[in-house]
């Protein structure tokens, strides 16, 4: 709603199934602005084109935005340019309209961020250079600021600098991620504008940084307390190599909470101190989805002023970190800069379950059948319950083969097409999800797009020239 914040009057274009459904939303929502529906002549909203909406509508004066139901395929050029007006595609579902428009004045200004990604590609050596350009393609893609190069130590890594030229050249930063002075030496040559990492241990090294705009990420001594980094930094400052301070994040039965509260106490004892946090110490450690585990992550970093993290995406369950960060830094620092619950603003990182479960109850759904005149399945869920109705039935169930069997479906085409929809009904309801009939179910930011070829408009095309039972899409 970028360009309609705050619209005065909408105009609401459905179809004639989904108008009462629509209008008792917007009933419920009881709008700011002024409303109109406009109810088309078909009978699935979800069927209407742009160039078509454009035919048949008529927008009343004083009308600053159009709403078409967002399953409309097409663009919204058609619309606005007949009509000089501004039109959105809404949501994919009409009961998330008050939603919809509640968010409205948080997406004016979100997506800001202030936390860098440093990706790292593990244990670099044992990889070819084009499967190393691939992966550091792929972490740029995904939102990575960096591309960390992960030594492996005792493993030459004779095209080191090689590697990292062709990084830097194609237009990547990149870190090094080694304690060797030589592959430190090597990848800063190339280009490298940050260290990982340095200490007591070769620190000397850092002396030869000094005027290289080069970063280093500075760490306490092996085994010694927080204090061992004063040392360095002291060191660091003498030299004017700027650093990061990393105090290092302890994975979860080795002192996981000590490690996050010396976190906090390194910002107090260096206030003004760029930090970074290991986070993948915890994700890849944890045998947890790691969606959820990054997004507490960047939220303790969002608070404690820690703007760089390290992340890997090595086991399966942290494939994606890179991803789920950048949603979640962009999530954590709206939530923070604007004194608000990290919530109802951008639910991409919620991927199982979720956000909220949009739902029919049977005396709506009997009511739609009602005025349902032709003989094509609709499939609806509710909590536990799948719903199968068309003009001569209405069934009820959780069991789908049983469903099916009442169905009297045999032809070949139409029987996988509802096995497949059944399916991910059943789905739906295990996980707690909404489903949408033809529609992706939602994963969050991993949702894939719905397909452009959709099944109901091959299907209904057909029942119309046959009159055959085939399924359709939800009144919407």
């Amino acid at each position: 709603m970028s360009a309609v914040a705050a619209p005065s009057r909408v105009l609401f274009v459905t179809g004639k199934l989904a108008e009462p459904a629509l209008r008792s939303t917007l009933g419920a929502m009881a709008p700011s602005f002024a409303v109109d529906v406009a109810m088309l002549p078909i009978t699935v909203a979800a069927l209407m084109t742009t160039e078509w909406i454009a035919k048949h509508l008529a927008v009343p004066a004083g009308t600053d935005l159009v709403l078409i139901p967002g399953l409309c395929e097409g663009d919204t050029a058609s619309i606005a340019n007949r009509f000089d007006v501004h039109v959105e595609k809404g949501p994919k579902d009409l009961r998330e309209i008050p939603e919809y428009f509640g968010q409205a004045v948080a997406r004016e200004d979100y997506g800001a961020w202030d936390i860098e990604i440093i990706a790292e590609i593990n244990n670099a050596p044992r990889l070819s250079r084009d499967a190393i350009t691939r992966e550091a393609m792929r972490f740029r893609d995904s939102g990575a600021d960096y591309i960390d190069i992960g030594c492996t130590p005792g493993l030459a890594f004779p095209e080191l600098g090689a590697v990292v030229r062709g990084l830097v050249d194609a237009g990547m930063r990149v870190s090094i991620d080694t304690f060797d002075t030589a592959e430190i030496r090597a990848a800063v040559d190339a280009g490298a504008t940050m260290v990982l990492s340095v200490n007591g241990s070769n620190l000397d090294v850092a002396r030869e940084l000094s005027g290289r705009n080069v970063r280093v990420v500075a760490i306490p001594d092996l085994g010694a307390p927080l204090e061992s980094i004063d040392a360095t930094l002291d060191s660091l400052a003498k030299w004017s190599v700027p650093f990061l301070v990393d105090p290092v994040i302890e994975p979860i039965g080795f002192g996981f909470t000590r490690s996050i509260e010396r976190y906090a106490e390194a910002r107090r004892r260096w206030p003004e101190a760029e930090m970074m946090m290991g986070i993948g110490n915890i994700t890849e450690l944890t045998a947890a989805d790691s969606t959820g585990v990054n997004a507490i992550l960047i939220a303790i970093c969002q608070e404690l002023g820690i703007r760089a993290v390290l992340t890997t995406e090595v086991i399966p369950w942290a494939r994606g970190s890179v991803r789920e960060i950048d949603i979640a830094r962009r999530l954590m620092y709206h939530a923070v800069t604007k004194h608000v619950v990290p919530k109802r603003v951008d639910d991409r990182l919620v991927t199982v379950k979720d956000p909220k479960i949009l739902e029919y109850g049977e005396q709506e759904l009997r009511e739609l059948q009602s005025r349902i005149t032709d003989p094509n399945f609709r499939i609806f869920t509710d909590r536990d319950t799948i719903t199968v109705l068309n003009r001569d039935l209405f069934i009820r169930g959780t069991d789908i083969q049983e469903i099916f069997s009442q169905l009297g479906v045999d032809e070949a085409t139409h029987a996988f097409y509802l096995g497949k929809e059944l399916q991910k009904a059943k789905l739906a309801i295990t996980l707690g999800k909404t489903y949408r009939q033809e529609g992706s179910l939602s994963w969050g930011y991993l949702t894939p797009p719905d397909d452009v070829k959709s099944e109901h408009v091959r299907l209904t095309q057909r029942s119309r020239r046959r009159d055959a039972p085939k399924g359709d899409p939800s009144p919407q």
